[in-house]
């Protein structure tokens, strides 16, 4: 007759695998110091918002002529639309084409690329690659956003970024 003291054989090595889950799961990896709430930055673009308007992987491409081309792209998430107005770098303003852009939900505005619909040149940039420099979005309702891009070399995956007459975006109705 078996004894009743005698414990289950999968008890140990299952308690020991919940021990070991337990401790990988918490070692380290929540509280206000956990390296995932760490990470600044995973894109070369930065992104702010404002009201209901987001930009995103927002970024200046240096040319060899020392202009920087804005690559990003905005867009209205709300119903109320606003317009964009203008965009600054370093206290340069770009000219853009159109401006003011209506920005309608859901309707995107992409600064270079394929799909552009918008174009931005910053002349006089003396940044390089991998510096920072302020920039700027302003709209007409929704306070600005400001941001701090990144200055890309135009070679690797940007060595195609250079000014361009765009896809026309759509023109704000006055």
């Amino acid at each position: 007759m078996p004894s009743k003291n005698r414990q289950k054989p999968y008890l140990l090595p299952t308690l020991a695998v919940i021990s070991s889950l337990f401790l990988l799961t918490s070692c380290g990896a929540s509280g206000p110091d956990a390296p995932t709430r760490m990470i600044k930055q995973v894109t070369d673009g930065v992104e702010g918002q404002s009201s209901s308007l987001v930009v995103r992987d927002l970024f200046i491409v240096a040319q060899g002529d020392g202009s920087g081309v804005l690559v990003g792209t905005i867009i209205n998430e709300g119903t109320d639309p606003d317009t964009l107005v203008s965009i600054s770098a370093a206290g340069i303003t770009a000219p853009i084409a159109g401006t003011p852009i209506a920005l309608t939900q859901n309707n995107p505005v992409i600064f270079a690329g394929d799909s552009a619909n918008a174009s931005a040149t910053f002349t006089g940039i003396t940044q390089t690659a991998g510096q920072r420099l302020p920039v700027v979005v302003t709209f007409g309702k929704a306070a600005p956003v400001h941001l701090d891009a990144l200055v890309l070399a135009k070679d690797g995956d940007y060595a195609n970024v250079g000014p361009v007459a765009p896809a026309k975006a759509t023109p704000a109705k006055k």
